[in-house]
């Protein structure tokens, strides 16, 4: 059988959920169709609070400045185009006999 490699970002969100009051571990790996230990593992592997660092590279930070530009972007146009639309569609119900 295949082992199954799960990504950095399911690996996070798993433990997050974990994390939270109220929630077992088992419960969270059952949903998440995962095996108990290897979500326990997880948690252990993962830094502590004090030790992550709470700036992000400059890249990093650049990267996502871009981002939040093309987003915005994005954005407008769709806006833009979302007005045309609604002008249109007014414009043709005013049209009808």
């Amino acid at each position: 059988m295949a082992r199954k490699v799960y990504t950095p970002e399911f690996k996070e969100t798993a433990v997050r959920l974990a994390c939270r009051d109220g929630v077992s571990v088992e419960k969270v790996a059952g949903e998440l169709g995962i095996a108990c230990w290897t979500l326990r593992r997880w948690m252990r592997q993962r830094p502590a609070a004090d030790e992550v660092s709470p700036s992000t590279s400059p890249d990093a930070e650049t990267d996502l400045r871009r981002r939040v530009r093309k987003l915005e972007e994005e954005n407008r146009q769709l806006r833009m185009e979302r007005d045309i639309l609604k002008k249109a569609t007014a414009f043709f119900a005013r049209e009808r006999p």
